[in-house]
């Protein structure tokens, strides 16, 4: 009986589906909004590290860990990581929201971004590139191959090293204590409660 009337209900509840409309092929992106931000260092052959905000970073696979990237081909971070073909991506908590316009309204082939913004370099584990101190996780890359996607190209890295805070991160984020940057349009939210 109990299954019958969950039954009825999903089916009462459910409703009809909802009408559907065209998106215009420039909109699609969005459609895959809102998205976690990252940072992402990288260094120019002399060591001089850069900072670039990404929203388009994702796990790319398991075994053996990789992530991916993709970064516009007219950004100085593209010619950085195609030359030394690492970065790290810096996982920025709610605290650091300020700097993210800032970090990707400037070149760093015309300002140093981390004394600009005051972050702090801190030396990774197994590559050259910094982390930024002031972030929750730090995940340090290897390029592995890169995908040629348009106007954008899509870095694919292989996983050397990975640090998060203690009180952060044990097997996931603690998102009662770690407030995740999501972007959103030209705005930004951040995590909140889990609704399942």
């Amino acid at each position: 009986m109990k299954k019958i009337i969950y039954l009825m209900l999903q089916i009462i509840t459910m409703g009809k589906p909802s009408e559907k409309i065209d998106v215009k092929p420039n909109l699609v992106t969005r459609l895959l909004y809102p998205r976690p931000m990252a940072l992402i260092t990288c260094i120019d052959s002399s060591g001089k590290p850069n900072i670039m905000p990404v929203a388009w970073a994702m796990p790319a696979s398991f075994d053996p860990p990789m992530v991916a990237i993709g970064i516009a081909l007219t950004r100085y971070s593209h010619e950085l990581i195609s030359k030394t073909r690492e970065f790290v991506i810096n996982i920025p908590t709610k605290e650091l929201v300020k700097h993210i316009d800032y970090l990707g309204s400037v070149s760093g082939k015309d300002v140093d971004k981390f004394k600009a913004s005051k972050l702090t370099a801190l030396p990774a584990k197994k590559v050259k590139t910094p982390l930024i101190g002031e972030c929750v996780a730090h995940i340090e890359c290897e390029v592995a191959s890169m995908l040629d996607a348009g106007d954008h190209t899509i870095f694919v890295g292989r996983v050397v090293a990975a640090q998060a805070n203690r009180d952060a991160f044990e097997t996931n984020y603690n998102l009662n204590k770690v407030k995740i940057i999501l972007r959103h349009e030209k705005r930004y939210l951040t995590t909140g409660r889990y609704i399942a």
